[in-house]
């Protein structure tokens, strides 16, 4: 497995494709069984283009895990900047707004590899990484909890006009 900058439109798809499919799994009993299906895993141009747009505001944090076929398994989107993260990320701090990895490649180490790469790729100014994950999302928090990072807000996540509660979590770096 190879961890990478994003570099195409087939890595776009590749990326949508390993998010609708961790959504999916990871999130099943969490969210609404249609909030989950909503999650595209065959992505259309139209789709991609979006994606392209909203991925490109910051290309330099967006790594993509990819196998010897060159196929995207897993990406990561880490942020900084105050126009670029979520309220609870302050100076010197970055986001890392997205971490999935296809259900199939789970227990591999994509995830470890993704998630220091994006801090690797972090300016030297930031010193701490800040996260948002489901409070109820056991697997997501035993995973961060394991590398370092510690609970240290709460906040929540709006999706489909219904709120849900979040854990912030916080790595020194």
């Amino acid at each position: 497995m190879n961890v990478r900058s994003l570099e195409s439109r087939a890595d776009v798809r590749g990326i949508i494709r390993a998010h609708g499919l961790a959504w999916r799994n990871a999130y099943d009993g969490l969210l609404p069984a249609e909030v989950l299906q909503a999650r595209s895993v065959d992505p259309s141009d139209d789709e991609i283009d979006k994606w392209v747009e909203r991925l490109r505001e910051n290309s330099d944090g967006v790594l993509v895990a990819v196998d010897t076929s060159d196929t995207v398994r897993g990406f990561a989107d880490v942020r900084w900047g105050s126009s670029a993260t979520k309220a609870f990320v302050g100076p010197n701090e970055g986001e890392l707004k997205a971490i999935y990895v296809a259900p199939d490649r789970w227990g591999r180490g994509i995830g470890t590899a993704l998630l220091e790469a994006g801090i690797e790729a972090l300016p030297d100014s930031i010193e701490r990484l800040r996260l948002e994950v489901l409070a109820d999302n056991d697997v997501g928090k035993r995973f961060y909890e394991a590398r370092g990072f510690e609970k240290t807000d709460t906040s929540s996540y709006d999706l489909g006009g219904d709120s849900y509660p979040t854990r912030v979590y916080t790595l020194e770096i």
